[in-house]
């Protein structure tokens, strides 16, 4: 308590989290880019709602237009800056943010995809934390609403993961778990790098799909061919961070391995897998879209190239060729240039040797 955060970015992510902080006390000061939003929280608060098993809330916010952020130069500095923007307004939000830190204050990175260097660029390495928000299932539905695709994890699954980029033990990692784990449940993580891969992987497999499907996330697993496809995903990833040396954490509650062996072509891991992602499948809302369907759905510049994307750059760097990874980039970007329409067929016919 006592100290002074800001959530650069208070879309699904930052503003699940950011809402909870203020529940339990916080001093939180969100910053977006979208009008509408920063008015209906000024006007109305901040509202969560959850597809099972909690009761919706609304807290009064305090919430800053990107265009509005100067006047925290006449405040008391920032001591805990987290960045909750897409990856590629990564570098602008933390420069947005870097002059108004305290001297000791830094940022955590609470975002899909590898930030952490792009932070570590502008402030340093020694200001710059991690943390990842694993199955969190969130969206924006409308200015002033954060929707969750389903209830609380708690005990069952770890939420959230933070981290120091050197991997120890750290007061202020500590501090970073102690105020996300007001929204869920938390851990302080040593192995910050395996987690980011791991979480990446995960929505390597998803993201990128229901952007080029169209489809939720209950009918991308409904699926045989998407289903098998997406597994292949995940493999190809699994392998690129092996490669690299990553720790990899369990992956959609299942071990990597099991899910390389799977897209590799693998029947029992095969199997394996499929019963897990239907178990999983039951704890999500049907209807819930992954962050890159819902950016296709509103027209918005996708992280494809940040997600699978980055997949293929990394596997060329120690000679792995990401065929499945390759072409859902390529599909996607065609989808989100307006040169194809979403539609199922773009995977379920699809021919990759």
């Amino acid at each position: 308590m006592g100290q002074k955060i800001a959530i650069v970015g208070a879309g699904a992510v930052g503003g699940y989290a950011g809402a909870h902080m203020v529940q339990a006390g916080e001093d939180v000061t969100f910053i977006d880019p979208w009008p509408a939003h920063v008015e209906q929280m000024r006007k109305h608060g901040l509202r969560v709602t959850h597809a099972r098993d909690v009761a919706e809330f609304t807290v009064p916010v305090r919430a800053l237009h990107v265009t509005d952020a100067q006047q925290l130069a006449r405040e008391a500095p920032v001591d805990i800056a987290f960045i909750c923007m897409k990856s590629y307004d990564t570098a602008w939000a933390t420069m947005l943010i870097r002059q108004y830190l305290a001297p000791n204050g830094y940022v955590v990175s609470l975002q899909n995809c590898m930030n952490e260097e792009t932070i570590a660029g502008i402030v340093g390495w020694g200001k710059t934390l991690g943390c990842i928000a694993s199955s969190i299932t969130v969206n924006l539905p409308g200015p002033g609403h954060i929707h969750r695709g389903a209830g609380k994890h708690g005990a069952t699954h770890t939420v959230f993961r933070a981290g120091e980029v050197h991997g120890r033990i750290t007061p202020r990692a500590e501090e970073i778990c102690r105020l996300v784990g007001t929204a869920d449940s938390a851990m302080v993580t040593s192995n910050l790098w395996g987690e980011r891969w791991s979480k990446l992987v995960a929505n390597a497999m998803g993201n990128g799909l229901s952007a080029c499907t169209g489809l939720p996330g209950g009918e991308i697993l409904q699926s045989e061919p998407i289903r098998r496809f997406s597994t292949r995903l995940g493999s190809e990833a699994i392998r690129v961070g092996q490669a690299h040396g990553y720790q990899l954490e369990e992956i959609l509650h299942l071990p990597p391995e099991t899910i390389a062996r799977a897209g590799e072509g693998d029947e029992e891991a095969t199997r394996a897998c499929d019963a897990q992602r239907f178990e999983d499948g039951k704890r999500t809302a049907a209807g819930q879209r992954p962050s890159m369907g819902q950016d296709m759905e509103k027209g918005r510049r996708t992280e494809i190239e940040f997600l699978n994307g980055l997949v293929v750059r990394e596997g060329e760097k120690v000679g792995l060729s990401c065929i499945a990874n390759a072409a859902l980039t390529d599909i996607v970007k065609r989808v989100e240039r307006g040169e194809l329409k979403p539609d199922p067929r773009h995977i379920t016919e699809l021919r990759l040797n």
